[in-house]
């Protein structure tokens, strides 16, 4: 009865979403309602077949082994570096050296598949699936499909041709298709924050990240469409790039080590800003709150009584005082009940939520790590439903990053690039919860 519960909430969240989605449309009349059902259909098939075909789960659990493996790999560099201040047992955990590293390492491997030209063969095949089901472009088809391993800036080189000639809506499914799933190099740091020092949770979590990824592109494919139909003519042509990153094998791997250590530095000095910024809130939001009394020459004047102690007993001591994080689960609850969470996690999820999109999701995961460590959060189906929901790069700095990024490559598109920015990520974090009401569903 309980699982017939969660198949009617994902349902009715799913139906919802896209009926937003269809809200922010430009053309509502220009909607190919084949093309959305065949989307939705292959999200559901691929989730299916991931979460409930023997072999397929087995595949994906032994990619996500791979990623376990890297994050090893990655320790050797840093011990190698860094010496006996790599010692978790008795340093526990530094950022800097324990997590970072790891961004740099995945980056270097992934150029280095990208040179030898395995990648994008893996990209072409789910390429091919997705071009059978959805009358899409090969371009847009393609870069989304890249979105599953590569960043919301590196997808599209492999589209590079054909990004200055895109019609606003290939355009707009590029930029939404780069929201709505996450790059391998963060990925791995995320399972390290999920998984802790444990490797059948960090295999865990790279499964369910791995699949949030292969499933996120369907239904990016699909908003994209509903929020911009294409009513141009399209070449359905799947033609990859033939273009490489660096002369040779050697140059691809520095290369991509460079990229990696300006991602790695970039994430670290983002966390320090924004955990910074949140604590300044933090501690305004918690003066409000407290008590405060009135005195003059000795005198009790007026006595405000605050209300944080209000606020902890509500919230059963989720929130401890006012905060941003209370203000974040408030706005954003109902949306973690439509995606299918139960009552009991709402304030909780709905902060983590907000955190993603107003911050970024690097944060929001980052949290999720500490709640589930901590034992703030212990429901597992909470947290895995959330891993589908926050696996994305949809939040407002990402249209800067696209802008500047994909603008590189097609001057000629930063205009649009400017004007699609905020309804892409719309796009991308509808496709996000999408895929978190088919976990909520299925688990």
């Amino acid at each position: 009865m309980e699982q017939f519960t969660h198949i009617l909430r994902g349902l009715f969240g799913y139906v919802a979403l896209v009926g937003i989605a269809v809200l922010l449309s430009y053309n509502r009349r220009a909607i190919n309602w084949r093309l959305v059902a065949a989307g939705a259909l292959l999200q559901m098939l691929f989730a299916a077949a991931v979460l409930f075909v023997g072999p397929v789960r087995d595949a994906v659990e032994w990619v996500g082994g791979i990623f376990v493996a890297l994050m090893g790999f990655t320790g050797e560099g840093v011990r190698f570096v860094f010496g006996s201040l790599a010692d978790q047992d008795k340093h526990g955990v530094v950022f800097a050296i324990g997590i970072l590293p790891s961004i740099i390492f995945f980056s270097a491997f992934t150029s280095m598949l990208y040179y030898l030209g395995i990648l994008q063969k893996i990209v072409y095949a789910y390429a091919w699936v997705i071009s059978k089901f959805m009358p899409l472009s090969g371009a847009e088809t393609l870069s989304a499909s890249a979105n599953i391993f590569l960043g919301q800036t590196e997808a599209p080189f492999l589209i590079k041709p054909y990004l200055p000639t895109l019609t606003r809506s290939e355009l707009f499914t590029v930029m939404v298709g780069g929201m709505a799933t996450i790059a391998g190099a963060v990925m791995i740091a995320y399972i390290s924050f999920l998984g802790g020092g444990s490797v059948e949770q960090q295999v865990l979590f790279a499964t369910h990240l791995i699949t949030a990824s292969v499933i996120n592109a369907p239904p990016g494919l699909m908003v994209s469409k509903i929020i911009l139909p294409q009513t141009e003519p399209i070449s359905a042509d799947l033609a990859v790039s033939k273009e490489k990153i660096g002369s040779n094998l050697v140059d691809a791997v520095c290369l991509g080590t460079t990229d990696g250590l300006k991602l790695a530095a970039n994430v670290g000095a983002m966390l320090i800003a924004f955990t910074a910024l949140v604590a300044l809130f933090n501690a305004v939001f918690g003066w409000v709150g407290a008590p405060h009394t009135l005195t003059i020459a000795g005198n009790e004047i007026f006595t405000y009584p605050g209300f944080n102690g209000w606020i902890e007993q509500v919230t059963g001591g989720a929130f401890k005082a006012f905060s941003l994080e209370f203000i974040l689960g408030i706005v954003y609850a109902p949306i973690a009940w439509l995606i299918g969470i139960d009552s009991g996690y709402l304030l909780q999820s709905g902060q983590l939520l907000g955190t993603r999109t107003v911050l970024n999701e690097f944060v929001s995961f980052l949290q999720l790590g500490q709640m589930k460590s901590s034992g703030a959060l212990t429901d597992q189906r909470t947290i895995i439903i959330l891993t589908y929901a926050m696996c994305g790069f949809a939040n407002i700095v990402s249209i800067g990053i696209q802008i500047g990024g994909i603008g590189t490559l097609a001057p000629n598109q930063r205009e649009n690039l400017a004007a699609l920015g905020v309804k892409a990520v719309f796009g991308g974090t509808i496709a996000c919860y999408l895929s978190a009401c088919v976990a909520g569903m299925m688990i």
